[in-house]
């Protein structure tokens, strides 16, 4: 009897030794689960935390898949773009050289026809100039040894000095100076070194649309008549051809000249006038910068800083105007005065004011205020 206690009594020791260790081993494994649960949650909290975040972080860092994208797409067709504009503009050229140039020889009077002679081919000149100088110019970048310039940053993605005014181009991969934006339609960025030629580029191509638009007018309704015409006769030759007989005679027909002098006549002005209205509005929102003496980017930045001092009771200036008159004598290159005729209404390959490393005062800017405050 004893014997079957002692028995009973050790498995009853055994069985609380086991349920003790099982307890035991449970509280160690939740801890354990604990543990590691927050020590993720602090490498997380370490790795993502930044004091500067706020919105415009986050709202970036969600569309970095979107910008990654667009970039690669805009890398990749920028070559598409540049042969579009040269393909467009040259049937514009031809059109207007087989069909209208020879109207304008019969029809106009020969001051008018000196007229449009003179000033097409100036304008046509300017537009392949500047454009050519526009795409092959290269914008300008920074050196890479830290030690040619000082009292620099260095940029975050490239990691090399970054002056004033310098910006990372995610499409080129590079620093652009003085960059205001990269250019599809150039399949180049727009810095220092031409963002003359991209201005001049679009006021000229602007200008030479605006010109095809007003005196294409009358042609362009003529044509449109005519083209109405032939699709009204062309309706009646089908019903006649239906119900033909021997006495009837169908309607006369257009050549295949006709239909497509007037055709291409209504393709140059719907063309030239979409393109003025269009590169009309970025032509004047580019003018309105550089009367401002600041670039697309540094619109954005200027904008940010004006409204954070205007809080504190301060007055943003920017330091890179000169006034709307010379910031405009500036970025154009204007020196004397006759070089409004060899500089700007000519043809001319001059190189813009300073290096884009820094920002001295420029020789044609008679007096500099002092700026209350840099960016």
């Amino acid at each position: 009897m004893r014997s079957r206690q002692r028995v009973f009594a050790a498995a009853m020791r055994l069985l609380l030794r086991c349920l003790r260790l099982g307890r035991r081993r449970r509280c160690t494994l939740v801890r354990q689960a604990e543990q590691l649960w927050h020590y993720g949650h602090l490498c997380l909290r370490s790795l993502l935390y930044n004091s500067f975040t706020n919105g415009d972080v986050v709202l970036d860092s969600l569309f970095e898949p979107i910008y990654w994208l667009v970039d690669h797409v805009t890398r990749w067709f920028g070559v598409v773009f540049v042969a579009l504009v040269i393909g467009l503009t040259s049937s514009v050229v031809a059109i207007v050289y087989i069909c209208l140039l020879p109207l304008i020889l019969q029809t106009y009077t020969p001051a008018w026809i000196c007229w449009h002679l003179a000033y097409g081919h100036w304008n046509l000149i300017m537009i392949v100039f500047h454009y050519y100088m526009a795409i092959t110019t290269s914008p300008g970048h920074p050196p890479q040894a830290k030690d040619d310039l000082t009292g620099v940053s260095i940029c975050r993605k490239c990691i090399a000095p970054k002056p004033a005014r310098t910006h990372h181009c995610s499409i080129c991969n590079r620093c652009v100076l003085k960059m205001d934006h990269h250019c599809p339609w150039l399949n180049n960025c727009v810095g220092h070194y031409n963002h003359r030629y991209f201005f001049s580029f679009c006021l000229f191509m602007t200008m030479g649309c605006i010109y095809c638009s007003i005196s294409g007018w009358e042609m362009f309704r003529d044509a449109y008549a005519a083209i109405e015409r032939m699709k009204l006769l062309e309706k009646e030759r089908l019903q006649v051809a239906a119900n033909q007989t021997y006495y009837q005679t169908p309607p006369p027909t257009f050549s295949f000249r006709q239909r497509a002098f007037h055709k291409s006549v209504v393709y140059v002005w719907v063309l030239c006038s979409s393109v003025a209205l269009a590169l009309g509005a970025l032509t004047l929102w580019h003018a309105a910068l550089i009367t401002r003496g600041e670039t697309s980017i540094e619109r954005h930045i200027n904008k940010k800083e004006r409204q954070r001092l205007q809080k504190k009771g301060k007055l943003f200036r920017n330091p890179y105007s000169y006034g709307s008159w010379d910031n405009w004598k500036v970025f154009l290159g204007v020196d004397v005065p006759r070089h409004w005729l060899t500089r700007v209404l000519l043809p001319s390959p001059h190189l813009p004011h300073g290096t884009g490393l820094s920002w001295d005062l420029p020789p044609c800017v008679a007096k500099h205020r002092t700026p209350l405050l840099s960016i």
